[in-house]
This record gives structure tokens, C-alpha cells and sequence, in this order.
């Protein structure tokens, strides 16, 4: 646009528009100005002049109805980042208030980091940290992210990838916690667009073929439902349209069916002036449409965390169509669409005023602060974030009525911790809806959670099994951290002997291997790091991975992993044998014995490939002695995943989790954004094996876990001696003949 002279004036009919005083729209055109003066000569990638950016951000912010401080500071929010201009002009220009926004979503300087992820978790954490301060910084943060999702088509397809995935991970979770509906489906809808774009043009189309059909649908319920109101003199606004893409896509996803399965694509709202016409407009929908059972929702009287208020009903609509239909207020209306925003009341200098209700509401804010005094690494700051703040969430009431929200999943204990880490340290039972409960059972929406507490702290290493918050978790660990010391040492002193045996312990302590390990583990000495083990911060897998020494070695410095004086195979007695590489077998699953012309026996899995072409005399009965406790065994295995950042780190994390080394790990990308990842993993059972599986398909965007032949691509056959038998006599007579 050659002149940008005209680029305020649509804001400036918005601002009018919005009955704002002539002196604060003086004020945002003062920033405006100051921004296109600096910004001249800069341009973005789409090759448009970077003005264009800030005013696109603060048309939404003004649809926002954000303060002026918040619109100046959307004008100069890239100033401190790509200017050389310095933070005291701004002030001096435009005040402390307008400064602090802009400094709370500038990006870090030239502050060394070992790795971009590093220098991004640590972008997120100071972010995070002062929107707990002053929440206008993420409604900016929101502008400027959802005008660059919608130019995000000038940017490298990797780029695209990776800003579409954070925004999905944070800020379209962020939009939904300020209850901002209309930023967080767009945000979600252009995030699908990038990461999963077959799933998202196919959606599209398949919404556009359908919308004649489903519009003269919905258009009978919409008729039919303004005749009953107006019966009954009641004032409604009543319109239909189709829900956004990435919510068909996510139900598509969860319940598993296709497009045509979903009976829900299009939602009626109807828009009354009252609550009490509200349930009235609800009674008239139900005496003249048969609604489905379990699909009402009262969020009128149970709110969402996030403000959010309407009644949610499903009904079998005209020609037998199943329908959803949304009653609110327009007060309501306008929170689902502005969320927080449609509560607080700003002043001009920064002072937030906000009702009780409000403040209660959004009492997760303040959680990103104290989240920050207990985690010291910038990654997992961010991590707990997104999975205590961000997740699906669970809403529970304490005895008094005080809503406390929590991860899908979560237990009285993580409840407990919730209200203070001291009724978290004290809590020995719990009633859930009047009734005594286990301390792991999961929680539902609506649970009414009394937490039983004793006078002492007496907090339990096993609740580490079942919490699902980062909070408790934490908590818990530190508390163990500082108390009962001699207690932790003797029980990680006494697993790891065990584990070791006590001479091959006594061994390592004498010689001072255990020491190094802890200073490697960056503990200051043998007693921290056995305190480690015994309250959990660590495990006995990764000590003994740090004892290992290289393979040239003659000395073992484990114990039972090495011994071979014990028979681990019936019916090999006398003579020498190895495990197949081809197969890994593992005690607890059938194998077979393959006499060898010079390296004696060889022990494959019953269903080995390589097994159909071995001739049946060569094939010896045997089986696993059950003496294989003290001995580890390698095998394979094959992830399929999406194609996501940190998702190698999850799959470690679980491996290690159910105390098993990995022997080696390659990971790679495949064609259609399929990820795969080949892991080589050592264990003592099959048993084991199953639980690793099993742990790692559980992961978010984990396709398939398979188990792997090193020789062969194709995934392993059934065989039996029987089998091999009669397959090797076929060939003998197509032989002869």
C-alpha cells in the first residue's frame, strides 16, 4: 500500500465508533505515527511494508475493545525488537504503562542459549510470568500471533510446521483459558491448515458439499423455534452455522469415526436478553424436538473455568437430523466471544479492577508464578504449563462451593495440592461426593472433594504413581528432598546393592566408580545420590548406565548383568549357544534352539523369519530355565509418530520410567509428516517389554509401537516346528520331481 496515510483510519471509525474520547484517539495516533516512522523501509516476507503488521494487530485488539494503553502498545510492540530505539524514549513518549507492555512481549536480546528450543522455552516463561502480572500482554501476544498465522503462507514449509505446533500447544490453549472463543477457533482452524492440511482441505470440503443440505435443515429448526418464542413473547436472536474445522477434526480424532459419523457439524444459537428465558427456550425446544440422552450440558449454573456460560442440548431435529442447539444471554454471548476481556475494567494507568468473581476465576494467573519458583530449567517451566494450565481440564468443588480446576485425570491428592502444599503434605484420605475414596481415584466434573488431613506431614513416595500434576509431583519430591534423609540413603543404598549384588557394590564403592557417578549425576556426593534413589528423583537403570564401562574392559563393573554361571535355557546343558540378533528373544516368549556349524546353538524366537528356511533336524526343544532375574536381554522395537518436537524425549523418559536401558536409538521422517523412531532396548522379560509398549503407545501422537527384526523389514509370522515341517517336505517334492 503506497499511501499509509490511511492506514489509522479505519481504527480511527472503529475508535469513534466505540465512543472512545478524542484525547485517547489522539494518544493511539501519536504511537501510530511514531511506529510508521520507524518501521519505514522495513517489509515483512509477503514483501508488504512492516506497518501493515502492528496495525493489523491492533484492528483485532480494538475488536477487543482493549485500552488505549494496550492499542498504543500493539502499535509499538516490534519497536524495542527490530528498531534501535531504546526503552527510555518509549517511555518518555508514551509513559511507564505503555513501556512495560511492550518490554512484557519483546523477545529476549542477545542472550546466549545452548539451543534454539532453550531460547524459546525461555521466551514462553518470561512471557508467562508477566501476562500473571498484567494480562493485557497476552491479549497482545494473541493479536500479534493470530495476524501472523494468517500470513503464515509467505513462510518456509518448516517454519510453518513449527510455529502452527506452538501455537496449537500454547496459544490456541491460552485464547481458550481467557475465554476468547472467536481468537482461539481461528488460531486452531489455521494450525490444522499447516500441520495436517490433507486433513483440513477434506474437512473443508467435505463441510462445503454438505451445507445445502444441512442449511435447509437447520433453517426448519431455526423457523420452528422463533415461532414457539414469539408465542411466548420472547425477544431472540436464533442462528446456525458450522463448527470450526479443527473441532470436527479433533472429535473425528477422539471418538475415532469419519466425517459422516459425526452428527454435530452444525450448533443452533439462540440469544435471549435473560437467564430466566434461557430454561424457558430450552423447555420449548424440548416438548417439540425429542432431546438425546447425556448430550445436556448447564454450563448457566456450572460455569467453564474460563467464564464461559450457555445451556448445551442435542436434539433429533427436523427429518430425523440429530442437532445441537446453544441458549445463552447476550452478556454471555459476548464473554464466549471476548472472554476475560469482556469483564475487566481497565484505567489508563495500568490499574486492573476486576470483581471477586472475576479475580476467582482467574486464579490460575497467579499459579504461573509460583510454578516459576519451583522449577529452576526454563523447558520444564513450560512444560508443567501446558500440562497443568493447558490440558483438558477437570472441574471440582471443595466443600465450600470453590471451584478447583485440574488436568483430565487427576486425583484427590493433586487436589489436595491445589489448595496449599501443606493440606497436599498432611492429606492421609478423602471423601468424594460424601463418600470415602482412594487416594488415586480419578476425578469427574462436579465431584464435591473433602480432603481428609492429619496434624503431622507424613506425605507417601507412591502417590509420585498416580499424580498427574507437575505441582504435586514437585511438591512431593522436595518434601522428601529435606526430610527423612537417613532414610532415603539406607533404602537407595539397599536397592542398589541388591540390584549390583553387594560385592560387585562394595567393589565400586572401594574404588570410587559410585563417587564419580555422582558427581556425573551432579550430586556433591555417593549419600546425596542414594537419597536420590530412595525418595525417586532418580532411578537404578541410570546409575548403573553411568557404571558401565567400554566393552575392551576385561573387569565387569556390574554384577548380575554379566554373570553367566547360571543356566538361562532348558535343554542346552553342555553345550554353547547365543541369542539370534536377528530376533532378540526374551525370557517369557517361546524359542527354538538352531544347531550351527561352528558357533554352537543359536536361540531365535519361535516366530522368526529366518526360521523358514532351516531344516527341521537342525531345530532343538527348548525353553527359558525361569533363573533369568539377574541378566538383561536386547531387543527392538519401531515408533510410528506424528512428526513433533520433544516427542523423542517423551518416549525416552518412558522407557526409562518402567527401569529399562536403551541400547541405542534412530530416528527419522517419512513422507505424509510420519515420524519413526527404532529403538534398541535392554530388559529381563517379555513381560517388561509389554509394559515399555504399552507405556509409549499411550504417548499423545504415538501411531503404532511394533516389535522389529534387525535383519528383516517385514513384520515377524507365526511358526511352529510342525509348520516348518511340512513346509520343508513341500520343497522336497518339488525338488525330486
Amino acid at each position: 500500500m503506497d499511501d499509509q496515510s490511511n492506514l489509522f483510519t479505519d481504527i480511527k471509525e472503529k475508535l469513534i465508533a466505540q465512543n472512545r474520547p478524542q484525547e485517547d484517539i489522539d494518544q493511539i495516533e501519536k504511537a501510530f505515527e511514531f511506529a510508521k516512522k520507524l518501521h519505514e523501509g522495513q517489509y515483512r516476507v509477503s514483501e508488504e511494508p512492516y506497518i501493515i503488521h502492528p496495525v493489523e494487530v491492533v484492528k483485532i485488539l480494538v475488536d477487543l475493545k482493549a485500552d488505549t494503553h494496550t492499542l498504543m502498545a500493539g502499535f509499538l510492540h516490534d519497536i524495542l525488537e527490530d528498531t534501535d530505539t531504546k526503552p527510555e524514549e518509549i517511555k518518555e513518549l508514551f509513559g511507564d504503562d505503555v513501556l512495560n507492555l511492550v518490554q512484557g512481549v519483546t523477545k529476549l536480546g542477545k542472550l546466549q542459549f545452548k539451543s534454539k528450543e532453550e531460547r524459546q522455552a525461555e521466551n514462553f516463561r518470561r512471557l508467562f510470568i508477566a501476562m500473571a502480572s498484567d494480562f493485557r500482554i497476552i491479549f497482545l501476544k494473541l493479536a500479534d500471533r493470530l495476524h501472523n498465522m494468517r500470513t503464515l503462507n509467505f513462510m518456509a514449509a518448516a517454519k510453518q510446521q513449527r510455529i502452527a505446533q506452538e501455537t496449537l500447544d500454547i496459544f490456541a490453549p491460552l485464547a481458550n483459558r481467557l475465554g476468547v472463543g472467536k481468537i482461539k477457533a481461528e488460531l486452531e482452524d489455521l494450525s490444522l491448515k499447516y500441520l495436517y492440511p490433507d486433513k483440513y482441505y477434506e474437512i473443508a470440503k467435505l463441510v462445503s458439499q454438505k451445507k445445502a443440505e444441512r442449511d435447509s435443515t437447520v433453517q426448519l429448526l431455526i423457523d420452528k423455534i422463533k415461532q414457539d418464542v414469539k408465542k411466548f413473547g420472547i425477544k431472540a436472536e436464533i442462528t446456525g452455522r458450522a463448527k470450526h474445522y479443527y473441532s470436527i477434526y479433533n472429535k473425528m480424532r477422539r471418538q475415532n469415526v469419519s466425517f459422516h459419523d459425526l452428527y454435530d457439524i452444525t450448533a443452533v444459537r439462540v440469544i435471549v436478553d435473560t437467564e430466566k428465558e434461557c430454561y424457558e427456550v430450552l423447555g420449548l425446544i424440548h416438548s417439540q424436538f425429542k432431546p438425546i440422552p447425556g448430550r445436556f450440558k448447564d454450563y448457566i449454573a456450572m460455569p467453564k473455568g474460563n467464564m464461559y456460560q450457555s445451556l448445551h442440548t442435542s436434539v433429533i431435529g427436523p427429518r430425523q437430523k440429530p442437532l445441537e442447539v446453544q441458549i445463552r444471554t447476550w452478556k454471555m454471548h459476548e464473554v464466549a466471544e471476548y472472554g476475560v476481556a469482556a469483564h475487566w475494567r481497565y484505567k489508563e494507568k495500568g490499574s486492573q479492577k476486576a470483581n471477586s468473581e472475576t479475580d476467582k476465576q482467574f486464579s490460575w494467573m497467579r499459579k504461573l508464578i509460583e510454578y516459576n519458583k519451583d522449577t529452576k530449567d526454563a523447558e520444564d517451566y513450560v512444560n508443567s504449563v501446558k500440562l497443568d494450565l493447558f490440558s483438558d481440564q477437570v472441574f471440582a468443588f471443595t466443600p465450600n462451593g470453590d471451584v478447583i480446576d485440574l488436568p483430565v485425570n487427576a486425583t484427590p491428592v493433586d487436589f489436595s495440592y491445589r489448595i496449599h502444599s501443606d493440606v497436599g503434605h498432611r492429606t492421609v484420605g478423602a471423601l468424594i461426593n460424601g463418600r470415602i475414596a482412594q487416594l488415586d481415584t480419578k476425578l469427574k466434573n462436579g465431584d464435591i472433594v473433602e480432603i481428609l488431613t492429619s496434624k503431622v506431614q507424613a506425605p507417601k513416595l507412591g502417590w509420585l504413581n498416580f499424580v498427574v500434576t507437575k505441582q504435586a509431583s514437585s511438591k512431593i519430591r522436595q518434601w522428601f528432598k529435606k526430610n527423612k534423609r537417613e532414610d532415603h540413603i539406607e533404602l537407595g543404598k539397599s536397592t542398589l546393592e541388591h540390584e549390583m549384588t553387594k560385592q560387585v557394590f562394595d567393589e565400586n564403592m572401594k574404588n570410587g566408580e559410585l563417587e564419580k557417578v555422582a558427581k556425573q549425576m551432579n550430586y556433591v556426593s555417593t549419600d546425596d545420590l542414594f537419597a536420590a534413589l530412595g525418595y525417586g528423583e532418580t532411578t537404578v537403570n541410570k546409575i548403573i548406565n553411568k557404571l558401565k564401562k567400554p566393552a575392551k574392559s576385561k573387569e565387569p563393573v556390574l554384577g548380575r548383568e554379566h554373570k553367566a554361571s547360571k543356566k538361562d535355557v532348558i535343554g542346552l546343558e553342555g553345550l554353547l549357544y547365543s541369542f539370534a540378533r536377528c530376533c532378540s528373544p526374551i525370557p517369557g516368549e517361546p524359542i527354538v534352539g538352531v544347531v550351527t556349524r561352528s558357533k554352537g546353538v543359536t536361540i531365535h524366537r519361535l516366530d522368526c523369519k529366518t526360521l523358514d528356511n532351516i531344516e527341521p533336524e537342525r531345530l532343538l526343544d527348548i525353553h527359558w530355565s525361569g533363573n533369568n532375574t539377574d541378566k538383561t536381554y536386547t531387543t527392538s522395537i519401531r515408533i510410528e509418530t506424528a512428526e513433533k518436537h520433544g516427542l523423542l524425549k517423551d518416549i525416552i523418559a518412558a522407557v526409562s520410567d518402567n527401569n529399562t536401558n536403551i541400547v541405542f536409538a534412530n530416528a527419522k521422517a517419512k513422507n505424509n509428516k510420519l515420524g519413526v523412531i527404532e529403538l534398541g532396548i535392554e530388559l529381563d522379560n517379555i513381560e517388561t517389554l509389554k509394559k515399555v509398549m504399552t507405556a509409549i503407545q499411550n504417548l499423545p501422537d504415538v501411531y503404532s509401537v511394533k516389535r522389529v527384526q534387525t535383519a528383516f523389514s517385514q513384520a515377524p509370522q507365526q511358526f511352529s516346528k510342525k509348520n516348518v515341517s511340512k513346509k520343508k517336505t513341500k520343497q522336497e517334492r518339488k525338488s525330486n520331481q
